[in-house]
């Protein structure tokens, strides 16, 4: 069909400039705002440029301690410090001995200043680095649950455990879409789809501040959106590594979820480590100040990630020294600088600052974004957070994050109804995966690496699946024939048992459960040369099938790894991602039939390491399209393709409509299924909306999810689901950076079903 020239959807424009009034994202605090203004009007440039220093507790920190050390107070006063990070020597503490530490700190920072000190932690799944707190699954976990009210109760709930600890900010949630299957921080983010990260991203966001960020009450904690903008998009899969993705996509898919964050409230931002196409996001204004702050009225934080302003000269080589990647960075919008264990980057602020290569307009807006976190969060008014938190770890908590695992675990395979299995079937269970709460929690999991999530005092009182199906079923076999090494940073080293006592045991049993995957890692340390599943563990699956007895694959890894040579071996596969301390006994549940499957795979399950797809990949490069077949129900050559999942039900799609068949641009379509259980057991099921752009001006994706809901079921139960799609979300970003919707068809699925409409003005 021909088009018509595109159209720039007002609505949509790129930039608020044409508009009499900015947007704010935040309505502004009249109150807050004036003593910003006296604040300032009362600072020393010293005061000033102190607070644009971050350093982590362990340089003002007695090690082995809850006490603020002597050279600690000293750098305080001297640097005029504004913000601490971290926990303290490196694993998680109990909320008293933060409270105490945080106490001292305030004591200090007051009576230096007369201003309060912003504490941060990583509190990426839970509480993570506060002891006896709840931890959930890790956010690709509650992706793949489609229920957007788990990641409001993980923002609820870690901020709660949180600000038990007296500590007022988290450095989450991470938006990080996830274009390359093997960047080692693909499972802190919501997925590889835009709109999964937004409204996730947004629920967390909400969950974590309350419902009014000019006053973030004592139960909850500021939100740190990050990584801003395309750290999932490496080109080499390598953490810390550069970007090449244009500025057109970047508005279309990367930025979305910052945006609905930020105008959701979220405030504060953390900068991507890295560059893209040459510049380093940290020197970068036109997205620092341009897009983040300008456009969207935002008079939020933006703060560093760790050590990253030295990057933009001995790594990035975009500035001669560190004074000058400092004065580029802080000019760009930096407002916060985390530079952990230097405080002389005070000397050389205050050098910048006197040669007026840093403004004082500049860091006066710096400061008032310092200032103004800081008034929001309440921190002038009570530094000590005091309050009642009785209900940390309650069993309403606990009973949240137990029901973000079962809804996170997703099964890929069940040839022959294998599973449910019988509470009575002899099961062998093999697996470096099989006996481990490390495994099961990931990264930022009580220590950075997670390496520390086995000992007792952190995870005793929790189940390894081992534990969690003896808990279920009356005979488990546990054999460790192969386990993962202990030595640190060697998450990839493996011992080898006798897979030959393994195949004799499996021979005995009824069914073999085999649990899978990777050791944990974080950030740079999980790096990999090859995406395939280790050569041992394909070879203890390959052995154990030589027994005849059905396989049950479990995968408990956080990113998918290649496993085409054995996934035909395994009669059943359920992948379990990354659930958390509770995912032992959401596994058990369900692999006896007490709890149903509901989640499905937010991200694209590669077959080859050569072949890595998203699920909106453009036609062009499935090759099956060449000769007219216009696949788009986007199965490319994957081992699983995004949004795939079983269940012990079966549902199924009928009356699909749509009440415009006809529609032009700032219209609102309604859209509606019919979803059935039909078969004998209650289920939940994401029913998911697609739309196809059939053509475009531009290369069109294959196709977009624009919507989605997860709707529960009795058997033979029927409801009917209602999307109300703004035509305008069907618009793509074109070369000059403007959202357009283009006349001509569009194709909507949902389930097998799907409609033509057509945009017509």
């Amino acid at each position: 069909m021909k088009r018509t020239l595109s159209v720039l959807l007002a609505g949509l424009a790129l930039f608020a400039a044409c508009k009499s009034e900015k947007p704010r994202a935040i309505a502004e605090d009249p109150v807050i705002e004036a003593k910003i203004k006296e604040h300032l009007s009362r600072m020393s440039v010293e005061e000033k440029v102190g607070q644009l220093i971050q350093l982590t507790a362990g340089v003002v920190l007695e090690p082995g301690t809850d006490h603020l050390s002597a050279q600690g107070e000293q750098i305080l006063r001297k640097y005029k410090i504004g913000s601490v990070l971290n926990t303290m020597d490196d694993a998680a503490s109990a909320p008293e001995r933060y409270r105490n530490f945080i106490a001292q700190i305030q004591q200090v920072c007051i009576d230096e200043t007369g201003i309060p000190c912003l504490y941060g932690l990583d509190q990426i799944h839970g509480a993570s680095y506060t002891t006896g707190a709840v931890l959930f699954p890790q956010e690709i976990g509650l992706a793949a649950s489609f229920n957007e009210q788990l990641a409001y109760d993980l923002g609820r709930i870690t901020a709660y455990e949180t600000r038990a600890c007296n500590v007022p900010w988290v450095f989450t949630p991470t938006l990080d879409l996830s274009r390359n299957q093997c960047w080692p921080r693909m499972w802190e983010s919501y997925g590889e789809d835009p709109l999964v990260q937004s409204r996730m991203g947004v629920q967390q966001t909400l969950g974590l501040q309350g419902d009014d960020p000019n006053h973030v009450d004592s139960k909850h904690v500021a939100a740190c959106i990050k990584h801003y903008l395309a750290y999932g998009a490496a080109v080499s899969g390598q953490d810390r590594t550069p970007s090449m993705v244009s500025k057109r996509e970047l508005r279309e898919k990367y930025f979305p979820a910052f945006k609905a964050c930020i105008e959701a409230g979220a405030l504060s931002l953390m900068v991507n480590s890295s560059n893209n196409d040459g510049i380093p996001f940290h020197t970068n204004k036109e997205l620092l100040t341009g897009w983040a702050k300008e456009e969207l009225g935002w008079d939020g934080l933006i703060v560093t990630d760790w050590a990253d302003i030295a990057n933009v000269f001995d790594r990035d080589h975009t500035a001669a020294d560190y004074k000058e990647a400092l004065c580029q960075s802080i000019n760009a919008g930096v407002d916060l600088i985390m530079e952990p264990y230097n405080p002389l980057v005070f000397d050389l602020l205050m050098e910048l600052v006197q040669e007026k290569k840093i403004p004082m307009s500049r860091l006066n807006d710096a400061v008032a974004r310092n200032l103004r976190i800081k008034y929001r969060l309440g921190l002038f008014d009570d530094p000590y957070s005091q309050g009642d938190f009785s209900e940390f770890a309650s069993e309403e908590h606990v009973q949240c994050a137990y029901r973000a695992a079962l809804e996170s675990e997703v099964l890929l395979k069940n040839e022959g109804g294998l599973l449910p299995l019988s509470k009575d079937s002899r099961i062998l269970l093999v697996g470096p995966n099989a006996n481990s709460m490390r495994t099961l929690g990931g990264g930022w999991n009580y220590t950075w690496q997670g390496d520390a999530a086995n000992r007792e005092e952190y995870t005793g009182q929790y189940n390894t699946i081992y534990e969690a199906l003896q808990n279920k079923f009356a005979h488990v076999e546990y054999l460790p024939v192969l386990e993962y090494s202990n030595r640190p940073y060697a998450f990839e080293e493996e011992i080898v048992g006798d897979y030959g006592k393994a195949l004799r045991a499996a021979r005995r049993a009824d069914v073999v459960v085999v649990a899978l995957g990777e050791n944990t890692y974080c950030e740079t340390p999980g790096n990999i040369n090859d995406l395939n599943l280790s050569a041992n563990q394909k070879e203890l699956v390959k052995v154990l099938s030589q027994s005849g007895k059905p396989i049950v694959m479990v995968l408990n890894e956080g990113r998918p790894r290649v496993l085409r040579e054995i996934e035909p071996l395994a009669q059943a596969v359920v992948h379990v991602l990354l659930p958390g301390n509770y995912g032992g006994d959401a596994l058990a549940a369900l692999l006896c039939g007490e709890e149903n499957f509901s989640a499905k795979l937010p991200y694209t399950y590669p077959m080859y390491v050569n072949r890595l797809n998203t699920y909106d990949y453009k036609l062009c490069e499935n090759r099956a399209t060449m000769g007219g077949l216009y696949n788009y129900d986007a199965t490319i050559t994957s081992q699983w393709s995004f949004g795939h999942g079983l269940s012990y039900t079966t549902f199924e799609y009928s009356n699909l409509k749509v009440d415009k068949t006809v529609f032009a641009p700032g219209d609102v379509i309604q859209v509606s299924v019919d979803v059935e259980n039909t078969g004998s057991v209650a289920g939940k099921e994401p029913v998911l909306l697609f739309a196809s752009d059939l053509v475009a001006s531009l290369t069109p994706d294959v196709r977009r999810l624009r919507d989605f809901a997860k709707v529960s079921l009795a058997p033979g139960e029927k409801k009917t689901v209602t999307f109300a799609l703004k035509a305008d979300d069907l618009a793509f970003v074109d070369h000059n950076l403007n959202m357009v919707l283009e006349d001509g068809d569009f194709r909507l699925a949902v389930g097998p079903l799907s409609q033509t409409i057509t945009c017509s003005r």
